[in-house]
């Protein structure tokens, strides 16, 4: 099968989207796909005129393609046109658009379907469309050498620094367990919002935490994994997130996790129990939790140890591929 797949490319930071397709592209590709990775440049979601034509341009052509819901969802009339010459295009709606409502929902009317990275994304999607042909196909994990974790204990946050992701709230949780001791790591972009970042940045001077919290930019390779090598906790205070990939990366190092409640990443999590889900909306102070863990041996073995079992039973990237070439109408190769 021949798949075109249609990426944004005014995302320049590795944001869970980005890695999501790259590996989606990666094990269609395996399973057998001839799969086209094209970059589409322009001010998405919505781009200007050229935008949208070099958008119905890399439409052209293609049987099948698969279109990130960051280019696709603010474009209905290239995808209604392409649809017409007999393209089939799925779009890839890793969250639901904040603005553009109705080109969205044009967007998705005119798609032959909509891939979604998790049920939680894909509730929000019906709730603001109705009801939609969409197909699950959550993201995998990759297997990953155990953490063997640190003395004083470290705790990481991997995310971009961006106000969804709520760092600033971390920091002032952190500067308000000083009296325990503990090392932290926010590790993640600080290109992709240069005014938040330096926010997060002052906000660890203004608590004089600079011996405590490193603020490393974005990490890969080596540098990445010694992070995760060290970590004995990981904490992600997204205000949204449709599934919160860094959350199976977590407990593929056999790290317990913190999430926000309402968000993506509590379905990552499951039932697990590696870890805890705050409803900070109602109170639940992120403070609180980390001394209580940091102060509490038991609780401390009770989520490694949960974490640990959780590792082995993590679903591969070949499964999100293989849901994918079945809602395209492909059997996978390695299954016929």
């Amino acid at each position: 099968m021949q798949i075109r797949f249609l990426v944004p490319g005014n995302v320049r930071h590795g944001s869970g989207g980005n890695k999501y397709n790259a590996k989606l592209a990666e094990h269609l590709t395996a399973l057998g796909a001839d799969v086209e990775t094209v970059i589409v440049d322009g001010d998405w979601p919505v781009g200007s005129p050229a935008d949208r034509q070099r958008f119905a341009e890399a439409l052209d052509g293609g049987t099948t393609v698969i279109a990130d819901g960051l280019v696709a969802s603010g474009a209905p009339d290239e995808i209604a046109g392409a649809a017409g010459k007999g393209t089939k295009v799925w779009i890839l709606s890793h969250i639901a658009l904040a603005d553009h409502h109705d080109l969205e929902a044009k967007a998705l009317a005119a798609a032959t379907g909509t891939i979604c990275p998790s049920a939680h994304s894909a509730v929000e999607l019906e709730t603001k469309h109705g009801t939609q042909n969409i197909v699950i196909a959550t993201p995998g994990a990759e297997k990953a050498s155990l953490a063997k974790g640190s003395q004083p204990q470290h705790i990481v946050a991997v995310a971009a620094l961006l106000p969804n992701k709520s760092q600033t709230l971390l920091v002032e949780a952190l500067s308000q367990i000083k009296d325990l001791p503990w090392t932290a790591a926010l590790v993640g972009s600080d290109a992709a919002d240069p005014a938040y970042a330096a926010e997060v940045t002052a906000a660890v001077e203004h608590y004089m935490l600079q011996d405590r919290i490193s603020v490393t930019g974005e990490l890969t390779g080596e540098a990445f994994e010694d992070q995760w090598h060290k970590a004995d906790l990981s904490i992600l205070l997204s205000r949204s997130e449709s599934f919160g990939m860094v959350v199976t990366e977590s407990l593929a190092h056999g790290v317990p996790m913190i999430v926000r409640q309402g968000t993506g990443a509590v379905e990552a999590l499951g039932d697990t129990r590696a870890g805890a889900a705050l409803d900070v909306a109602t109170g639940d102070e992120p403070a609180h939790t980390l001394r209580n863990w940091l102060t509490n041996p038991e609780l401390q073995q009770r989520w490694r140890n949960n974490a640990l079992q959780a590792r082995e039973h993590l679903r591969g990237w070949d499964a999100t591929a293989a849901t994918v070439l079945s809602a395209l109408g492909t059997k996978p190769q390695s299954l016929l």
